[in-house]
Order: C-alpha cells, then structure tokens, then sequence
C-alpha cells in the first residue's frame, strides 16, 4: 500500500491494515500470539486486538515491533524532521533575541 493509498483510507481501515502486518511479521518470526505477548509484556489479547487492527495503544505497537526485530519501522513511520539551514538560523536569531 503505498503512502497515496493510505491517504484516502478511512482510519478503521488504515488500523485494519496495521493489524494485517502485525500478524504477518509475528507469523513470519515463527511465532504465536501467546509467545509474541509474553514476550512483549502483554496479554494475548492485546495482541490478538491489535492484529485485529482494534486501535492498539502506541506502547503495545512499540513493544510488538521490538519482540520482531522491526522497531526500526518506526524511523519510516515518523522519521526526523528535514530543517533547513536557514530555519536553524531564523531559530538561533530568535533565541538570541
């Protein structure tokens, strides 16, 4: 799904999708949803939910992510913010001002 597709998704579906590649990425580690939440601290429940794509908290997505070795996913997810050199100078300027 590319980043066009998911801007005209409503939000159940974009949760729907999440949950769609938390099961994928568990199943390919080779693992249950009971060993994937004791891993993680969770309850298979939890899990279970969120593969649902039942709107998982961000605490149960970074803990899933770090049982599959992907919590690096988060850096395409929400990467660093581009500044520009001029913004950091406008911003040096002001704080010295």
């Amino acid at each position: 799904m590319t980043q066009e597709r998911f801007a005209i998704r409503s939000d159940p579906e974009v949760l729907e999708e999440l949950g769609r590649r938390l099961a994928a990425v568990r199943a390919a580690r080779g693992l249950t949803q009971s060993e994937a939440a004791e891993q993680a601290g969770l309850g298979r429940a939890t899990v279970s939910r969120a593969e649902q794509g039942e709107n998982p908290n961000l605490l149960t997505v970074v803990r899933l992510l770090r049982v599959y070795g992907r919590l690096d996913a988060l850096d395409a997810f929400l990467p660093e913010p581009e500044v520009s050199p001029l913004a950091l100078i406008r911003s040096a300027r002001r704080d010295r001002g």
